[in-house]
Order: structure tokens, then C-alpha cells, then sequence
């Protein structure tokens, strides 16, 4: 087992330390246990220690906390290679999310959780403590669900309605799925039980509905190879912190299903109500997958695809942040070197203006002497033509009076 690493905050109680213990430790599970056994047996200790089951009692609550905090850490595939390499100081113990039991939450909480989840925050839901417990005593009824056909109900708020399916070994071989979708866009899940030996059921498997196009829906594919899942979450949280990372991370959340064959034999699934307020309408089916050759080998090539585009993308990361440092220290530098040239250019501006430019008091002064020789000069043509005009008008030879004698001829 690996040593409980330090966490950032650590508590302390009678003045002593207390860390925080190691997942698998908490969780009882191997360092290289596989992702079913990790959820296996979160979901045991989720179920010992619900409060629903445990009433007032500090200890099952606070129990049921730190083994909820450990698979949040191990359920992720890259918050456990940074456990793995790091401890607690690399995965950011203070933003862990978690699965909420909306039937425990209260009237208020549930509010706000749905409140949340409109806005688009990324909420994870846990099946009903009850729900589990009634199902691994064996007291929930079970309907059969024939192959080839559907059935369409409404499951209540944090209900479920179980239905048994039997396959043959020849269906077995060729391949299972089990889907279920809401044309009015209801959140559900669909459940995979265990059968226990003492005739109950354990959860092994969920699958939340998603959008699409105009329903939500889930599907299971047991077709004899990997079949792989989207995590859609670990992408939106992401995001909501950086583009490029959201970008980088976006196939992380592709991960393999933990069953890729089913028996031959009768198997329990069940469609759960997971919407805030509401019951959930549903229609299951389940289908042999025998005439669906085609699409078995496109979904093998396709997602094939897309494992090795995660990989090219993981390399390619690498290069990217490489580059974009460079890009930010060269986009800074330009940034300084305007700056720079625009200072040196104010600075020469200021310097020539100093010479361009006459100096408000001198130009005041040039001018009063100017309007004061205008002045002077007016008034000196003022006075000449005062002068003018008291002088006697001498006449001009035009004006001169001839005598004429009008009785001489011209």
C-alpha cells in the first residue's frame, strides 16, 4: 500500500496532524486495480456508509465523504496518474467534484442543483442509496424484456423500473445491446445488475442519458471487443477553464467499457429517473446485435480512429505548448518594442517642436508692437487727413471760370 500523502490543508485536532489517507487504501483496492474494481467497491462502501442508512452518526458521514473523495480521484483517469506521481498537492483536492444523491439533497438543495445544472454546470448524479439497497435484497420487481421488442413507461424521480432480458449462446456470440431514449428529453440512467448469490443485485454498470438530436438517450454494447465511452463531463469543466486545455483533454473522458461480452443466461437492467423534479418517460429495447455486422465493424474501426487520434493529440500538445510560448514571448517583445519606438518618436517630436514653435510670450509681444505701429500709422493718417481737409481747397485748372463772348463767333 502506498503512504498517506500530505494534502494542502491539513486538519488538526488536539494538536495533532491529521492527513488525508490514500484512495486505495480507503477504497481497500490494489495500485494497479482496474477501473470496475475501483468502482466495485466504491460502490459498496458508498452504500455501508450512505446517510440514508446511517442516521446521525458523524462517523458513517464523515467515512462516507473521504471514500467518495477517493473515488473521484481514482474514477479519473488523469487525476490518478497525477495521485500516482504526485499525491494530493496534484490533483486539486480542493475542486473535486462530486456524485450527488439528489434523493438525500432536500427540497432547497435540489433547487439550486437544478438550478446549476440549467446554467450548464456539470453535476454528476448518484443512483439512490434505497434504490441499491432494496435491489441487493433482492425486494425490487423485475419485469421480462423480450429480445427484438420495446417497452415504454414513466419511472418516477429517483425510481427505477427493473427488466430481466434472456440470451441465448448463440446471441451471446453475436453480439447484446440494450438502449433506452426520451422523446421528451427526460435525464435517466441505464442500470447493469450482478445477480449475488443470495438472489439480489449489485450495480456494476450506469450509463447517464445524453442529447441527441431530439431525445435523450443510453445505450449498452456488449459485442465481444472494447467498446468505449465519452465522458462529456471532464471535458466541460475543462473548458470552463481554459480553451486549449479543453481542447487537449477532449478525448480523456474515452475510456472502455468494463464489460465487452455478456453470457448466455437471464440479465437485469433497469432504466432509473434521474431528472430533479420529475418522473422520466422511456422506452427500452433490446436487440441482438447479429444483423447489425456492418455497424459492429465501422463503430470497431471509427473508435480504433479515435484512439490513436488521442495519442497523435497527446504528442502534438507537447509541440503545441512549445510553440505558443515562443508565440507569447515573441508577441510581447513586439508589444515593448512599440512602445518603445513610440516613446523614442515623442521623445524627437517634443525636441523639434522646441525649435518650430515660437514661444507664446514672444509672439505677444511682436504682435503688440505690430498693432501699436498699425495703430500708429492710422492715427498718422488720421491727422494728414484732418490737415487735408482744413486746408483751402486750391481749384484746378478744369475748374477755372472762362469768360466767353457769346457774340463773337467760335
Amino acid at each position: 500500500m502506498m503512504p498517506g500523502h500530505r494534502s494542502k490543508s491539513e486538519k488538526h485536532e488536539g494538536g495533532e496532524k491529521q492527513l488525508r489517507r490514500d484512495p486505495y487504501e480507503v477504497l481497500g483496492v490494489l495500485r494497479n486495480s482496474t477501473d470496475q474494481e475501483i468502482k466495485t467497491a466504491y460502490r459498496k462502501m458508498a452504500l455501508k456508509y450512505h446517510p440514508d442508512k446511517n442516521a446521525n452518526d458523524p462517523k458513517a458521514a464523515d467515512m462516507f465523504k473521504e471514500v467518495t473523495f477517493s473515488y473521484n480521484i481514482l474514477s479519473d483517469p488523469d487525476k490518478r496518474r497525477q495521485y500516482d506521481s504526485a499525491g494530493f498537492e496534484a490533483v486539486e483536492s480542493d475542486n473535486q467534484e462530486l456524485e450527488l444523491d439528489l434523493s438525500s439533497l432536500g427540497a432547497v438543495n435540489t433547487m439550486f442543483a437544478a438550478l446549476f445544472s440549467k446554467l450548464g454546470v456539470p453535476i454528476k448524479t448518484t443512483v439512490s442509496a434505497s434504490v441499491l439497497e432494496e435491489a441487493l435484497n433482492g425486494l425490487v420487481t423485475i419485469r421480462p424484456l423480450p429480445l427484438g421488442h420495446y417497452v415504454s413507461k414513466r419511472v418516477e424521480k429517483q425510481c427505477a423500473h427493473f427488466y430481466s432480458v434472456t440470451i441465448t449462446e448463440e446471441e451471446a456470440r453475436a453480439g447484446f445491446v440494450c438502449r433506452v431514449q426520451s422523446s421528451d428529453k427526460s435525464k435517466f440512467k441505464l442500470l447493469y445488475f450482478d445477480q449475488e448469490d443470495n438472489g439480489g443485485l449489485s450495480l456494476a454498470l450506469q450509463e447517464d442519458s445524453a442529447k441527441t438530436g431530439k431525445v435523450t438517450s443510453a445505450g449498452m454494447f456488449f459485442l465481444g471487443f472494447p467498446v468505449y465511452r465519452l465522458d462529456q463531463t471532464m471535458n466541460s469543466i475543462a473548458a470552463a477553464k481554459d480553451p486549449d486545455t479543453s481542447f487537449f483533454r477532449k478525448l480523456d473522458g474515452f475510456q472502455p467499457c468494463e464489460l465487452n461480452e455478456l453470457k448466455a443466461g437471464t440479465h437485469v437492467f433497469a432504466v432509473y429517473g434521474d431528472n430533479f423534479f420529475k418522473s422520466a418517460n422511456y422506452t427500452i429495447e433490446a436487440l441482438c446485435a447479429a444483423p447489425f455486422s456492418e455497424e459492429k465493424e465501422n463503430l470497431r474501426s471509427i473508435e480504433a480512429q479515435i484512439l490513436s487520434k488521442r495519442a497523435e493529440i497527446s504528442k502534438f500538445e507537447a509541440e503545441y505548448r512549445e510553440v505558443l510560448a515562443q508565440f507569447s514571448e515573441m508577441t510581447s517583445r513586439y508589444a515593448h518594442e512599440i512602445q518603445s519606438i513610440d516613446e523614442l518618436l515623442k521623445h524627437r517630436n517634443e525636441i523639434h517642436a522646441s525649435y518650430t514653435i515660437t514661444p507664446f510670450k514672444r509672439s505677444t509681444s511682436k504682435s503688440r508692437s505690430k498693432s501699436s505701429s498699425k495703430e500708429n500709422k492710422e492715427d498718422g493718417q488720421t491727422r494728414e487727413k484732418r490737415s487735408t481737409r482744413d486746408r483751402p481747397k486750391k481749384k484746378k485748372w478744369y475748374n477755372i471760370h472762362l469768360r466767353v463772348d457769346k457774340r463773337k463767333a467760335c
